[in-house]
C-alpha cells in the first residue's frame, strides 16, 4: 500500500525525515512518534502536497513525485484540525467533497447517505456543522474521507478531543472501515493504548527515523511477570505488604510496579507457570484480601523509545512522551480495573 525508500525531507534549520525507509502493507497501521517526529511531514509528502528532498515513496502503487493527483483520487484523508464551515451541513459538505472526488452528483448524494449513516450521524445530517459537538466533527471529517470509496485512507489524530466513550466508539469505526469495506488505514494517535487495540501493524519514527516497524502482536507480546494488585481490609491495612511477605514465605520474590502511578500498589513476580496463580489466588483468600487484578504483563510501544543496541538512538524529547504515554495508559488501566471491580461489587 505504502513504501519509501532513503526518504528525506530537509528544512533551512532542521531535517523532518532522515533516509526513511518503510513498507506497508494492507489493514490497519498505526504511525507513532513524538510531536516533531515526521508524521505530518510523511503525510503531506504521502499525499503528493509536499516534494521530498531525496529518495522516493510510491502510494498504491504511484510515485508520489509524479502522480501525486491520481494518490489523491483514490485514497482519503482526515485531517487533525477543526476545518468544518460552521454555516454549512454534513450532508451538504460531504456531498461537495464526494463531488470533488469526481462522483456525480446522484451518486455523491447516495454515497454521503450510506456514510453519514455509516458514522452514526444519520439523524443530524441537515444540521449546521457550528452546532455539532466535537466528536460529531470527527465523524464529519471521516465521513468525507470515505465518501468516494478509496481503497487507503490516511487518519491524523482521530480521536483528538474525545472523551474515552467516544474515543472507543471512533475506535471501533475505524475497525470497520477495514473489516466491513476492506479499505486500508494509515492513523496516526498520541495515545499508544488506542494503536495496541486497534491496529494490525505499528510503524514508529523519531527525529525522522525509523525505530521499528513490526506487527502490533510483535509490539505487545506477553511476558514471564505477572502483575497482582489487591485491595486492604481491617486485619491487613497494608494488603500489599502482607501479601508480599507471605509470598516470600512460599520462595516467590517480588517487586513493586515501578514509577507508573498507583504502582506502588501492584506487586510483580515471574510466573513459574499455573502453579504461580494459585499460590496467589489461595494466599489472598487465606488473608481476606480483594483481587482487583492478576494478570500478565504485556510489552508495550512505548518500550520502544528506549535506547537499545541496534537501534536508532531515541530523542530526549520521544523518550519524555513516551514516559507520559505510559505513565496515562497505566492509569488508564488501572481506571478499568477498579470499575470492573465496581461493576462486580454492585452485582
Amino acid at each position: 500500500m505504502i513504501a519509501t525508500e532513503s526518504l528525506s525531507k530537509r528544512f533551512p534549520r532542521v531535517t523532518a525525515l532522515d533516509r526513511l525507509s518503510m513498507d506497508i502493507g494492507p489493514g490497519v497501521t498505526g504511525l507513532v512518534g513524538a510531536n516533531g517526529a515526521g508524521k505530518s511531514t510523511l503525510i503531506k509528502i504521502l499525499l503528493g502536497l509536499s516534494p521530498a528532498t531525496e529518495g522516493s515513496a510510491a502510494v498504491l502503487g504511484l510515485d508520489v513525485a509524479t502522480r501525486g493527483g491520481e494518490i489523491r483520487e483514490r485514497v482519503g484523508y482526515m485531517p487533525e484540525h477543526d476545518c468544518l464551515p460552521p454555516d454549512v451541513s454534513a450532508t451538504e459538505f460531504v456531498v461537495h467533497m464526494a463531488r470533488m472526488s469526481g462522483l456525480p452528483p446522484t451518486a455523491a448524494r447516495e454515497r454521503t447517505a450510506d456514510t453519514l449513516r455509516h458514522v452514526g450521524l444519520y439523524e443530524e445530517r441537515y444540521r449546521p456543522m457550528g452546532g455539532y459537538s466535537t466528536g460529531m466533527k470527527q465523524r464529519v471529517k471521516l465521513a468525507q474521507a470515505l465518501v468516494h470509496d478509496p481503497r487507503l485512507v490516511f487518519l491524523d489524530e482521530p480521536t483528538n478531543g474525545l472523551d474515552p466513550v467516544g474515543r472507543d466508539e471512533m475506535l471501533g469505526l475505524i475497525r470497520r472501515v477495514h473489516t466491513d469495506f476492506g479499505i486500508s488505514v494509515l492513523v496516526t494517535s498520541h495515545l499508544l493504548g488506542e494503536l495496541e487495540r486497534t491496529c494490525d501493524h505499528v510503524v514508529v519514527i523519531d527525529g525522522g527515523k525509523l525505530l521499528r516497524s513490526s506487527s502490533t502482536t510483535d509490539f505487545t507480546q506477553t511476558t514471564t511477570t505477572l502483575a497482582v494488585e489487591v485491595t486492604d481490609n481491617d486485619e491487613h491495612p497494608d494488603g500489599t505488604t502482607a501479601l508480599r511477605d507471605a509470598l516470600r514465605t512460599r520462595g516467590i520474590d517480588t517487586e513493586t510496579g515501578g514509577e507508573l502511578p498507583g504502582a506502588g500498589h501492584t506487586i510483580l513476580l515471574t510466573a513459574e507457570g499455573e502453579e504461580t496463580y494459585d499460590v496467589v489466588r489461595d494466599l489472598v483468600a487465606d488473608l481476606g484480601l480483594g483481587l482487583v487484578r492478576m494478570e500478565q504483563r504485556r510489552h508495550h510501544i512505548a518500550e520502544v523509545f528506549k535506547d537499545e543496541p541496534g537501534q536508532e538512538p531515541v530523542t530526549e524529547r520521544a523518550a519524555a512522551w513516551a514516559a507520559t504515554a505510559a505513565a496515562q495508559q497505566a492509569g488508564a488501566a488501572q481506571q478499568a480495573a477498579a470499575a470492573q471491580q465496581k461493576e462486580g461489587g454492585a452485582r
